[in-house]
């Protein structure tokens, strides 16, 4: 069972949960009186699930209320805001909204939280949100790994995606890279004009991330060109019209569902005999 934010981050009693009691008055309040989250983490919202949900709400109704706090004599929304958005879509007055007492480092939190217990964040979008989670309660990487509950490791990789340049952040925001190819360019940390320069070329030539740690290990050790110049040339092939179609078109296939929120993690080998590419959906 999931855990409720109060056990997770220490808020004080039932009053601070944001969890809704089915006790809790539901109020319709004004649209045009709401305001987004001053701590949404997620940048991004994809339009066409968006436009889904509304039609589900045209349908259907707003089957679970959003939830808001009152500030500077706005509603400002605290868990929702796809719902939101949605119902803002359809031009309707008013949401049906229960309104909580909660200070800015509980309206933060739950904003996080809430979000990361949902699919379809970047892995940039999960960075923010680690980190600010961790600057809000003062914790380290391991109090919170144990809160969240998922490894060290986890919150440790996603943390050095922000030391990043701006650059390769918002290519993984805008979905044109994947986190591995992200992590193959934090080796260059001291050269962000090698980490841009490489970035464009993985666009540019949708290299794979194994390309990208190739290309990367390249740059560092130049040398290595000419000692195996055999090698370099192998890795330059090139395939027939129909193989090319067929990559291109799973490569936009797998593009589309992680666009659609699911994450794949993907990756692909060029063997002697075949070019293989290996995609892993995760369960859970």
């Amino acid at each position: 069972m999931k855990q409720s934010f109060s056990r997770l981050f220490g808020f004080n009693d039932k009053n601070d949960d944001a969890e809704i009691n089915a006790n809790e008055e539901v109020k319709q309040i004004p649209i045009k009186d709401i305001v987004p989250n001053r701590f949404q983490p997620r940048t991004l919202f994809d339009e066409e699930r968006i436009s889904e949900l509304a039609q589900t709400i045209r349908t259907h109704g707003v089957i679970q209320p959003i939830v808001v706090r009152i500030r500077d004599e706005k509603y400002e929304i605290i868990a929702g805001e796809r719902r939101f958005r949605a119902v803002s879509s359809l031009e309707w007055e008013t949401i049906p909204a229960i309104i909580k007492e909660f200070n800015d480092s509980q309206t933060a939190s739950i904003a996080l939280i809430e979000n990361l217990q949902r699919e379809g964040l970047t892995a940039i979008e999960e960075a923010i949100a680690y980190a600010k989670l961790i600057e809000i309660h003062q914790l380290t990487q391991e109090s919170l790994a144990q809160r969240l509950g998922k490894g060290q490791s986890t919150i440790a990789n996603k943390l050095r995606l922000l030391s990043l340049p701006q650059a390769v952040q918002d290519a993984i925001l805008n979905r044109k890279i994947s986190e591995r190819h992200a992590r193959a360019l934090i080796v260059l940390k001291d050269d962000e004009a090698a980490q841009e320069m490489i970035l464009e070329e993985i666009i540019v030539h949708q290299l794979n991330v194994k390309q990208t740690e190739e290309r990367v290990q390249l740059y560092l050790y130049p040398e290595s060109e000419e000692e195996e110049p055999k090698k370099k040339k192998a890795t330059k092939k090139s395939y027939p019209k129909d193989m090319r179609i067929a990559m291109n078109t799973i490569r936009q296939s797998v593009d589309m569902v992680m666009k659609s929120g699911l994450k794949v993690d993907t990756d692909e080998e060029d063997t002697e005999d075949f070019y293989q590419f290996t995609i892993r959906i995760p369960k859970k």
